[in-house]
């Protein structure tokens, strides 16, 4: 069992390793030649310039003021003093509602920790039952931790009605704070759209499961549909192309350059002796042949079949998928679309506003909508197994990381590991280390599976791997690092339990298992997030690319790797601790101030990171709110389960029928959040766009929206080309001056002028509307 000697030692190690990558930090982001690397964000705006372009040849490598090393420091005040609105036009309300959830930590945990080490604290320590039970039992070991546990209080004291109490006064803060926050959340996403810049998402929305039509084309399928029934707001559309496969052909032909660009710089510097490379997997297997050569020959078969393959996309009608982006004249007429039922039939005309530009996972939209149901069946059972499988190595590597293990298992190193410091480390620093290393893969494997899943905006697949990251967390990393010692042993007694049971289980096994989870807290949450703001991979990467290939000015700013928050990671790491934070509030409280180092940290160091590293791939105006709270919430009640079960055990009997009025109670809350404050996630209200379409209108009454959003939604593929005949075939794909078709009762009933000519369509009979396209 971890002692606070133990404890002291992993919280020293930890310290000194974050106090390392900290003092790191500021000395590294003081060189000019790493400005690059810890100031992107402000490259990528244009509003700052290297310093290494002036003054000596020293100084564009080494700072030599050394009045800047005395304010080494000045970056933590920096980056707390920009207040938040200013953080929100810089970087976006996404990040700035991201960092308010290590706020939120930090507002519910705080006065969580005074009330329970003021009251809980006295109450646990003041009893003497683990001492008198160990002098009864030989087999029974706790540590100095157990002491300000629930554990040491005895069978059936009076003393646990404090604990009831407290977990009513916990869970009617939590609730309080977290009303608070949803409510000014909700109120800075209606301000942000309300006061954002114009966007094409806004007039857009993603049509799919176009029906299939023997006499038309999907462009003139979706164009005689939406002229019909949105006459007076349809605009234009853009089809969606299943140009995959050219965009790979496009990124490989890229990388072939960088290794041409390298051997040629290489060769440059030594005319002496040509470049060789190996043609196999990686360079690293296959015949020894001339770089330069080699990566030329490569080039020019690329870009014989790159220009096949746009052959093939523009004249091949299979490359049109049934879906298409379809843009209005108004935000109004968006979201009078976005949010309606389109077709008698439910299952086809499906509309959805369309991720912003910056969002759309391109390579999704060419999956058949059709298949999207079973690729998300097969991704819910390949994650059950991942999860369940997983149990196996976690719990093996928790039952190795003690003392008692090693010894059992390699009674050879019994003399190495009972030494003191040895000791400390083995029960105070490796579980949560090796738990963490577990890890590492974890996330790019849960974002393959949602990209498997079809997911169609990059914001929705990180919610999604976000989501199954924190389950596979509250499986693998909390239940089954509580339940038990082994894998097996562990999976046989948990199933053999009845349901009623389990509660009770772990109930006894949560506060033995605090010392373990204050060490992983230490680990992940504080030398972790220290490790964040070091950036050591990036900076390499960076200084390699600079010395091998950068030859411009762009390609310099190519190699800068700024990064984004990260979100798929980031918040299940946070709900993690929230999880753990209302658990062991009650049982544990000797844990509840880890947890606020956490989040002080974190908060410091992320908010640094906004403001001067990371450049978010999209913005979603904080949609991912409703998610965060809803998980807080499922981690309050069970934390509320797990407390009638541990009370259970403790004769005090009429406990667990008060305490499940809180479950109650907190369900009622999630459900009034969720029908209060949701809405402003998921919906955009008419009367929001009906304003901000006055407004526009208003200050801009010769606004020509549709050559605003006439290319928007090109596939990304399409809009770096050049020549006039590729020009020519996007403007093919979403317009034409009149709609033919071959349905004259279509052609009946479609308005003329169409949209090319920019005028409102005419109203059509009520009695038409739906005729035409039947």
């Amino acid at each position: 069992m971890a002692t606070f000697g133990d404890i002291g030692v992993a919280a020293a190690f930890n310290i000194f390793g974050a106090l390392i990558f900290l003092i790191a930090f500021a000395f590294l982001r003081l060189q000019p030649f790493n400005d690059r690397v810890y100031f992107p964000k402000w490259y990528l705006k244009g509003l700052r310039s290297s310093p290494s372009h002036s003054g000596t040849f020293v100084n564009k490598f080494v700072n030599l003021d050394w009045r800047s090393y005395i304010r080494f420091l000045n970056w933590i005040p920096d980056a707390l003093k920009m207040p938040e609105p200013e953080l929100i036009d810089h970087a976006g309300l996404d990040s700035a509602v991201y960092l308010r959830i290590y706020l939120l930590g930090l507002k519910i945990f705080v006065p969580i920790t005074l009330l329970a080490w003021a009251i809980i604290v006295p109450v646990n320590w003041t009893n003497k039952t683990l001492a008198q039970l160990s002098q009864g039992d030989a087999g029974l070991t706790y540590s100095s931790i157990d002491k300000l546990s629930i554990s040491n209080v005895p069978f059936g004291s009076p003393r646990f009605w404090t604990h009831v109490v407290m977990a009513y006064v916990f869970t009617f803060w939590t609730c309080y704070a977290l009303t608070k926050e949803y409510e000014k959340i909700a109120v800075m996403r209606l301000h942000f759209l309300a006061s954002e810049k114009r966007r094409p998402d806004q007039f857009t929305v993603l049509v799919r499961n176009v029906p299939p039509d023997p006499d038309e084309s999907v462009t003139e399928c979706v164009e005689h549909f939406f002229l019909v029934n949105h006459p007076d707001h349809y605009l234009t559309h853009q089809v969606v192309i299943n140009a995959n496969k050219l965009a790979q052909l496009v990124e490989e032909k890229k990388k072939k350059q960088n290794w041409l660009d390298y051997y040629q710089l290489k060769y440059s510097r030594n005319r002496g002796k040509r470049p060789m490379a190996k043609t196999g997997f990686l360079g690293l297997s296959g015949d020894k042949v001339d770089g330069i050569d080699y990566q030329t020959a490569e080039i020019e078969r690329l870009t014989k079949e790159i220009a096949e393959e746009r052959k093939r996309v523009k004249t091949d009608p299979k490359c049109i998928m049934p879906a298409a982006f379809v843009s209005f004249k108004t935000r109004w007429g968006a979201a009078v679309c976005a949010q309606t039922q389109q077709s008698r039939n439910p299952t086809v005309w499906l509309t959805e506003w369309a991720a912003e530009p910056r969002d759309v996972f391109w390579a999704n939209l060419a999956i058949p909508y059709v298949s999207i149901t079973i690729r998300k069946l097969m991704a819910a059972v390949a994650f059950f197994f991942l999860t369940f499988f997983f149990m196996i190595p976690v719990s093996a590597v928790q039952s190795l990381a003690n003392i008692e293990s090693i010894e059992k298992r390699l009674p050879f190193l019994t003399s190495i590991v009972e030494q003191p410091f040895i000791k400390a480390f083995v029960q105070g620093v490796l579980p949560g280390l090796a738990l963490k290393i577990f890890l590492i893969v974890l996330p790019t494997i849960l974002m393959m599976m949602s990209k498997f899943e079809g997911f169609l905006s990059i914001s929705a697949l990180e919610r999604r791997a976000a989501f199954r990251y924190y389950l596979f967390n509250f499986v693998n990393v909390f239940l089954v690092s509580i339940i038990a010692g082994s894998a097996l042993s562990q999976l046989d007694t948990f199933i053999k339990q009845s349901p009623k049971e389990i509660p009770e289980t772990i109930g006894v096994a949560i506060p033995m298992k605090a010392t373990f989870f204050i060490t992983y807290v230490m680990v992940d949450g504080w030398a972790g997030v220290a490790g964040e703001i070091l950036r050591l991979k990036p900076l390499i990467f960076f200084h390699l690319k600079n010395f091998f290939l950068v030859k411009t000015e762009k390609d310099r700013e190519e190699a800068m790797d700024p990064g984004s928050i990260g979100f798929n990671t980031g918040e299940p790491q946070i709900q993690l601790y929230f999880l753990l934070g209302l658990v062991y509030a009650v049982v544990t409280p000797v844990f509840l101030p880890f947890i606020l180092v956490f989040f002080a940290l974190a908060y410091m160091v992320f908010r640094h990171q906004i403001i001067n590293v990371y450049n978010q791939e999209y913005e979603s105006a904080a949609a991912f709110w409703p998610d965060v709270h809803g998980r807080i919430v499922y981690a309050l009640i069970f934390s509320q389960i797990i407390l009638m079960g541990l009370m259970g055990t403790k004769g005090i009997y009429e406990a667990p029928p008060v305490l499940i009025v809180l479950p109650v109670l907190t369900i009622c809350f999630h459900l009034y959040c969720k029908g209060r404050y949701q809405p402003a996630f998921v919906r955009y209200p008419l009367q929001e766009a009906m304003m901000k379409d006055t407004l526009e209108r208003t200050r801009e009454p010769n606004l020509n929206v549709k050559g605003y959003l006439q290319q928007a939604y090109i596939h990304p593929i399409f809009k770096d080309e050049e020549d006039d005949e590729d020009e020519g075939f996007n403007m093919k794909l979403h317009d034409s001056a009149t709609v033919p078709t071959k349905r004259q009762q279509s052609r009946k009933t479609t308005p003329v002028p169409s949209k090319f000519s920019g005028g409102s369509s005419p109203a059509l009979p009520e009695h038409d509307h739906e005729g035409s396209l039947s």
